[in-house]
């Protein structure tokens, strides 16, 4: 899955990677919580934000270019792309992470089967 051609861009993207991107993360790297993500993770031609393996579960942060309608056909040529291989896909918004991380978090926790 994790394609070694675009290990590069990957790199690039943790690099200068969001505010709330870094922040998600402090959580989910967290793995006392029994879970396991990936942080820009390749999954044929596309990079995730987060990607947990054991629970088939994609974590993407949009930002307000999301808003555009081309990017979003784009988001959901990508998220029918990852249905069809079982992934589930769950977005939230940049904001959502800034202002009410607490429900991004209990979220995550459920779709992973933890209330």
């Amino acid at each position: 899955m994790n394609r070694k051609s675009q290990k590069d861009k990957r790199k690039a993207l943790r690099t200068n990677a969001t505010i709330s991107e870094k922040r998600l993360w402090k959580f989910l790297n967290n793995k006392q919580q029994g879970l396991k993500f990936r942080r820009q993770h390749s999954i044929g031609p596309f990079i995730v934000d987060f990607y947990a393996t054991q629970y088939k579960l994609a974590i993407e942060l949009d930002g307000s270019v999301h808003n555009n309608i081309m990017r979003q056909a784009y988001d959901q040529k990508r998220e029918d792309y990852l249905k069809s291989y079982g992934i589930k896909v769950i977005r939230f918004t940049n904001d959502e992470v800034k202002y009410n991380v607490d429900e991004v978090i209990r979220r995550i926790m459920f779709e992973c089967g933890y209330e």
